[in-house]
């Protein structure tokens, strides 16, 4: 993983590890305290989702974010200003089909990712969130 070469994307870089755990757990709580309400995200499924609320909607609610594995491996890490941004390989592994979503339960699938961070309010959070499908297993 590639580590971050200040304080702050130390910081970030742990946040974001706490975003993937939150992510695979569906903790609903800590996505809301990590996330942004003004989150957007670009996901694998080609749709572009607007604020956290929807995206909670889309991707948690709805079983889209389910998986009994999901894996960052963190290629470059970089803060500029009032952002970090955060670029890599994610594997992830749905515990469900979720066809619209073209995932499939037991099929490891890679997604190239970036995340967006931004201080908010003297904290960090996710604010744009880009992954598209580069394989499978």
């Amino acid at each position: 993983m590639a580590r971050g070469s200040n304080a702050t994307e130390e910081q970030v870089l742990s946040l974001d590890d706490q975003e993937r755990a939150a992510a695979k757990a569906r903790d609903m709580a800590a996505l809301e305290r990590l996330w942004s309400e003004r989150f957007f995200v670009n996901a694998p499924n080609n749709k572009v989702v607007v604020g956290r609320e929807a995206v909670l909607e889309t991707f948690v609610h709805s079983g889209i974010i389910d998986f009994e594995l999901f894996e960052r491996q963190v290629e470059y890490v970089r803060a500029d200003g009032p952002f970090v941004f955060i670029m890599g390989l994610e594997t992830v592994e749905p515990r469900a089909d979720a066809p619209s979503a073209g995932l499939s339960a037991g099929r490891k699938v890679q997604r190239r990712f970036t995340n967006v961070w931004r201080e908010e309010g003297g904290t960090w959070r996710l604010y744009a969130r880009h992954a598209n499908v580069i394989g499978a297993d």
